[in-house]
């Protein structure tokens, strides 16, 4: 089995109000919100449902995992609440950081080092990252639109910036 099987990650079709969150959260001042909030309001939700729901999940229908890196600088655990796109057994990460210029922390970190855990749902998995090989990319870009389209408004917003994607496998 997989680390997506394992975790029991998927992604359920959002409702009417999720699906205008979502467009909202694509937008260039919804990205800008949620850029600076939502790691917040996630932490808050994910406190008083003991990690069995997300801040996204809720309003956008959009499951939120936690990976947990080591900072490449500090050599402490630095957390961060991501949607994941699966990706045959597996689950892919999408660097795209809002739509924002700067390449994120956590895909930095895995770089330096692409041992991390992930947790979904009060259940956390030892795990490594690597990049996605060119097939998986377009795979996962393609996945990524039907799950997310502010996927496809970020990449546009980004200005040349390549968007590393990282396949997230199961450490053994």
């Amino acid at each position: 089995m997989g680390l997506a099987t394992d975790l029991d990650y998927r992604h359920r079709p959002a409702n009417a109000a999720q699906r205008l969150v979502q467009a909202f959260g694509s937008s260039r001042p919804g990205a800008w919100v949620f850029s600076r909030t939502l790691r917040h309001l996630d932490t808050a939700v994910a406190r008083v449902s003991r990690g069995r729901q997300s801040a996204p999940q809720l309003l956008a229908g959009l499951p939120v995992l936690d990976l947990t890196t080591t900072g490449r600088k500090s050599g402490q655990p630095r957390t961060s609440h991501l949607i994941s796109i699966p990706v045959g057994e597996d689950l892919a990460l999408l660097g795209t950081n809002f739509g924002q210029p700067s390449t994120p922390a956590w895909v930095l970190n895995l770089e330096a080092d692409p041992h991390a855990t992930v947790t979904y749902r009060g259940r956390t998995l030892p795990v490594v990252a690597r990049p996605a090989t060119d097939a998986e990319r377009a795979a996962v870009t393609e996945r990524s639109r039907g799950i997310y389209g502010g996927y496809e408004k970020y990449q546009q917003r980004i200005n040349g910036r390549r968007v590393r994607i990282f396949v997230v496998e199961r450490a053994t």
